[in-house]
């Protein structure tokens, strides 16, 4: 399957569904509160090789694999998009491998 980690066309930067592997040791944590950290820390290096931050992000898709998860995802969310305020969609559903509990997808744009 072929895909990109992130797209620009323009001013917009285009990352894809980002899920919770720690890319340096290919581990995904059990944790949904680490897996998110992972989701980020993936995030920002695709939007800094792309010439973006994380100030530019305008929109997000959060999927989860249960709704229980939400309560554990809440504050790092908070503590990576604070001040940011994207627009902002949370959908559950299941993701390709069981050990996958999120996936964060986001849009930027700086204009």
């Amino acid at each position: 399957m072929g895909y990109s980690r992130a797209v620009v066309k323009g001013d917009w930067c285009f990352v894809s569904g980002t899920t919770g592997y720690d890319y340096t040791t290919m581990t995904m944590p059990g944790d949904v509160a680490q897996q998110t950290q992972n989701c980020f820390a993936t995030i920002r290096g695709a939007l800094a090789e792309a010439g973006f931050a994380m100030e530019d992000i305008v929109r997000v898709q959060y999927t989860l694999t249960d709704a229980a998860l939400v309560d554990a995802v809440v504050p790092v969310l908070g503590e990576h998009l604070g001040e940011i305020r994207p627009a902002a969609t949370m959908v559950i559903a299941g993701l390709i491998r069981p050990e996958m509990l999120i996936e964060v997808e986001v849009t930027a744009f700086r204009g």
